[in-house]
């Protein structure tokens, strides 16, 4: 006769079997996950080496470009104007400058004028970012279901899934921060590196959710649904890894285009706090279970606090002296609706040497305490403020009268124009529109510069696109180019202004140092300005001054714009746009339309997504 009592039922030993799964590194392939880890980085670095390695053969190549066509005859300029292989343009056209289908890029997708869902990826970055999470699907599935119970194929995907989630975690913090080295060392834009930043965030987070989802079907599996809440209730390991989970969905919905565009100055504000959230949470739950690989959050952690640093000791170069803050001049453009703008001057306390193309933060805690927004740096020089017409009467006679700084002379004073939208650029226009004079004076903070990767000095020909209050960030290229013209330091024998704006008071924005452009030595003979007018008053708003300086009435088809000057063109040509995602857009269909027609031409676009 059998004693059952000496004896565990199946479902006892089923019970007791799963419990072991629960906690610690029961059923986790530690050591496939440390292979796996060296794959994803073999796999990051392989990319950052491929990328690095044709921006240094670009770099080398522009850099004999400008050697041997600065100040040569036109037998040089023509070796460089063609491509010598098909392969180049090639790639340019169907990977590097191609967009995900058709020519929709940087133009936003809108559900109706209040719901913005974003933009596309390119079709490079697309090939990148599914590679990236089909390798991180692969690598979560990659358990051993040989035999195992069905509680060991979870704790494996368990432990699989919260490490993977915890290694994405550096190079997402890396992405995100306004110094990352690979801005400079790769010469990739800011704004490619935060798309990717928004993509692997998405990704940490569903990990994570993983990692919690197996861990909660063991749970319940082996004590039941009230003996899980009660262990959520009372370990701080798991309460601690719960808050880093709940800060990453959190965060993965109110980072979604519509609730970021509607809301971005919230969502700024609250994507910090819950960044930090999710990583102090991370590290505690990985420091209290002594998890292998917790020094992944510990570089995370670093990195996050370096950044800042960074951006501190920015902020208090550029901006604190014992005098105080940098000063800052506002002024009102006066307007119609979209042309309202101001123009606004912050005089440094530690002088930079202006590059053109680059950006700064701007920091106004008395018109808006928590707000910093990056703006393109229009101008810099040695002078106080821009020249301004509501401050004279008259136009100035003379260079010297202008205040010309000297050629590569290092900036204590620069100029953005900041355009008028909602919050923060409603209230600096405001608050300068309703002084008397239109002129107000405050104290503000700098952070930069930023970017600037982009040196077109080796190009025989440039055509700068800007759309909108897009000329900032080429008005600044055009003088650069000229006085590297005069001082026989560029190879630019030909520059080509596009600007398309909605009515004529637009280009009050930028009359100042427009009129100091068009004083300066050469500009006859290198610089074209072609303004096109979309929405003219009267015929005789957009009469051309000169065939040097020529307007236009209607919108600007860029591809006729191109087809022209290509033919036309000296050398080899870089095409370069700014301005609404939609002008953009235009452009980089252009430029694909014309750069496997054996003509050399490279394409850079400025874009500030976010």
């Amino acid at each position: 006769m059998s004693n059952h009592s000496n004896h565990s039922s199946p479902a006892t030993d089923d019970h007791k079997s799963t419990v072991q799964y629960t906690h610690g590194l029961a059923g986790v392939d530690l050591s496939l996950d440390i292979t796996l880890t060296n794959a994803l980085w073999g796999s990051i670095i392989a990319t950052c080496l491929v990328i690095l390695i044709g921006r240094i053969w670009q770099l080398a190549n522009a850099h004999l470009r400008l050697l041997f066509s600065v100040n040569a005859g036109p037998s040089r300029y023509a070796y460089w104007e063609t491509d010598r292989t098909t392969i180049w343009p090639w790639l340019k056209k169907n990977i590097l400058y191609a967009p995900l289908h058709k020519k929709r890029h940087n133009r936003e997708i809108m559900l109706s004028k209040a719901v913005n869902v974003g933009t596309l990826p390119s079709r490079l970055h697309t090939i990148i970012l599914f590679a990236y999470f089909l390798s991180n699907v692969i690598y979560c599935v990659c358990l051993d279901y040989r035999g195992k119970p069905q509680a060991a194929v979870m704790a494996e995907l368990r432990g699989r899934s919260g490490h993977l989630s915890m290694v994405n975690m550096v190079p997402l913090v890396v992405l995100a921060g306004r110094n990352n080295p690979l801005i400079w060392l790769l010469r990739v834009s800011f704004d490619t590196y935060n798309l990717f930043h928004r993509w692997i965030g998405r990704l940490v987070a569903l990990e994570a959710v993983v990692h919690t989802i197996a861990w909660a079907v063991n749970a319940h599996a082996a004590k039941g649904a009230g003996a899980t809440g009660e262990a959520l209730r009372k370990s701080d390991f798991l309460r601690y890894g719960l808050v880093g989970t709940v800060a990453m969905c959190i965060i993965m919905v109110q980072s979604l285009s519509p609730i970021r565009h509607a809301f971005y100055e919230t969502f700024l504000h609250c994507h910090q706090v819950l960044a930090l959230a999710a990583i102090v949470g991370v590290w505690i739950h990985c420091d209290i279970g002594k998890l292998p690989g917790s020094s992944y959050i510990h570089w995370v952690l670093a990195l996050w606090i370096l950044d800042r640093a960074a951006r501190f000791t920015r902020i208090s170069y550029r901006s604190i002296s014992r005098q105080g803050f940098s000063k800052v001049t506002i002024e009102a453009i006066p307007g119609d609706g979209v042309t309202q703008a101001s123009r606004v001057s912050v005089q440094l306390k530690g002088p930079w040497k202006y590059t053109p193309g680059t950006h700064a933060y701007l920091y106004l805690p008395k018109i808006s305490f928590w707000m910093n927004h990056p703006f393109s740096v229009a101008w810099a020089d040695s002078r106080p403020a821009p020249y301004s017409s509501l401050e004279k009467d008259t136009l100035p006679s003379s260079a010297s009268e202008l205040g010309l700084p000297q050629v590569d002379r290092t900036s204590d004073t620069v100029h953005f124009v900041i355009a008028k939208r909602t919050g923060m650029t409603s209230k600096i226009y405001d608050l300068a529109a309703t002084s008397p004079s239109g002129i107000i004076t405050s104290w503000g903070l700098l952070e930069g510069p930023y970017g600037g990767n982009d040196n077109l000095t080796s190009y025989g020909t440039a055509i700068l696109f800007a759309g909108g209050i897009g000329i900032t960030h080429q008005i600044g290229q055009v003088r650069h180019l000229l006085n590297g013209h005069n001082s026989f330091t560029t190879a630019t024998e030909k520059i080509i202004l596009v600007w398309s704006v909605k009515t004529t008071e637009s280009l009050e924005w930028v009359r100042p140092w427009m009129d100091e452009i068009l004083s300066m030595p050469n500009r006859k003979q290198v610089l074209k300005v072609m303004l096109f007018v979309t929405q003219p008053r009267s015929k005789k708003e957009v009469a051309s001054r000169s065939e040097r300086v020529q307007m236009f009435p209607g919108r600007c088809n860029a591809l006729t714009v191109l087809e022209k000057e290509m033919d036309e063109r000296v050398g080899a040509a870089v095409v370069t746009t700014c301005g609404p995602g939609a002008f953009s857009d235009e452009v980089r269909a252009a430029v694909n339309g014309v750069v496997d027609q054996g003509g050399t031409v490279d394409f850079v676009e400025e874009a500030f997504s976010w």
